[in-house]
């Protein structure tokens, strides 16, 4: 998922912090899909502990005091929750604008009419691949067939409709095809993402990542769609960290524009923020949104410039992409604090070129995410 950035000012203290202008409930870790790419965690939470309808409602409306524009209900599947449309209604409530993030199973004509009259405001539906058989294989269930005829439903609906399409070395072959078939479902808007090495994701790398020749191949191909299709979708491309001189401005920086919220309560800066060692997340039933935003540990430690390193300290684009992501730090350095290795100026950038250039291993086999459905 991409969010809109906005730059904030540098915060040096609790006081000085502008609330989060995004809040991304992961409303439950369940799912129907077992997707290669998932950047979910390893270790997931359960359906038992998940957070009831009255605590969700709750968050939405501090996240919208505290000065949240944008609810994205994700999981997991949200549709999977029996409340979604309650949390929907709840969302719109609270004057949030509601986006879901769905595989789509689960979804009927009479469930989206359901969701569109609670306030449903966007809907986002992945993509696997143009082919149904390797859609598939890479989505772990057989569902290319549904989300077809599901977005024709949508396409009825007055929501605003997105396609998401996840892409690396197994599928960017077929990237003109996948193009044309997303265009043929008529969204207002197209997302091609390379996927970002966390979580099953980084367990499927060397099945995943794409060949150089093949991210040169589909910058052009994405620059010419986004030239044809100019006036009538919107068309947002993510590229490889792994290939890039300079990394991303991940999340618009730590712990200053997103928060997001587990199934169990726990509040993050980021997806992938539990990898990191020795941060400890502070729950949602402990505290309010605007204590865990301004005051918890975790969304402070990376937060301003004092614990950047060099060359990140005195680096001109530290109030520009404040040092990378901190997780793949962590995963491809052993300490958070270093500069992302996707930074050119990082010392340990060749760690990064070296997997971009070793071999294809095709003979891998892939490890898909488990999950009782309970």
């Amino acid at each position: 998922m991409e969010l809109a950035v906005t730059p904030h000012a540098t915060a040096s203290t609790a006081n000085s912090i502008p609330g989060p202008l995004s809040l991304v409930a992961e409303v439950t870790h369940r799912c129907p899909l077992h997707c290669v790419y998932c950047s979910n965690p390893l270790q997931m939470q359960s359906s038992e502990g998940e957070l009831r309808t009255e605590e969700w409602v709750r968050v939405f409306q501090q996240a919208s005091t505290l000065g949240a524009l944008h609810l994205h209900l994700t999981g997991g599947e949200p549709l999977a929750r029996h409340d979604i449309a309650d949390l929907v209604r709840a969302g719109r409530e609270a004057n949030l604008y509601v986006n879901m993030i769905t595989s789509g199973l689960g979804l009927t004509a009479d469930r989206l009419r359901e969701l569109e009259d609670a306030g449903l405001e966007h809907i986002q539906l992945s993509l696997q691949d143009s082919d149904e058989q390797k859609a598939n294989e890479f989505a772990g269930a057989r569902a290319h067939a549904h989300k077809l005829k599901l977005a024709e439903l949508i396409r009825a609906r007055d929501m605003a409709f997105t396609v998401n399409v996840v892409v690396h070395r197994e599928n960017l072959d077929h990237l003109e095809d996948i193009l044309a078939l997303a265009e043929s479902l008529e969204p207002q808007r197209i997302e091609v993402a390379h996927v970002q090495y966390y979580g099953w994701a980084l367990t499927n790398r060397d099945r995943l990542m794409p060949t150089p020749s093949q991210v040169e191949r589909s910058v052009r191909l994405i620059a010419e769609a986004q030239s044809r299709l100019s006036g009538r979708i919107q068309l947002q491309a993510v590229l490889p960290d792994y290939y890039a001189r300079y990394p991303k401005t991940c999340v618009g920086g730590w712990g200053r524009q997103m928060m997001l919220i587990d199934p169990s309560g726990q509040a993050l800066p980021c997806h992938a923020a539990g990898i990191i060692p020795g941060l400890e997340f502070d729950s949602i039933r402990m505290h309010s949104v605007q204590w865990l935003w301004e005051q918890s540990p975790a969304f402070n430690r990376f937060r301003g410039h004092d614990w950047m390193v060099q060359p990140c300290s005195d680096c001109d684009r530290k109030e520009i992409d404040f040092g990378g992501c901190r997780c793949q730090a962590f995963q491809l350095t052993g300490d958070a604090a270093n500069t992302d290795p996707a930074c050119s100026l990082s010392d340990q950038h060749e760690k990064l070129v070296a997997i971009t250039q070793a071999p294809p291993v095709n003979t891998a086999q892939w490890v898909y995410r488990i999950l009782s459905s309970s």
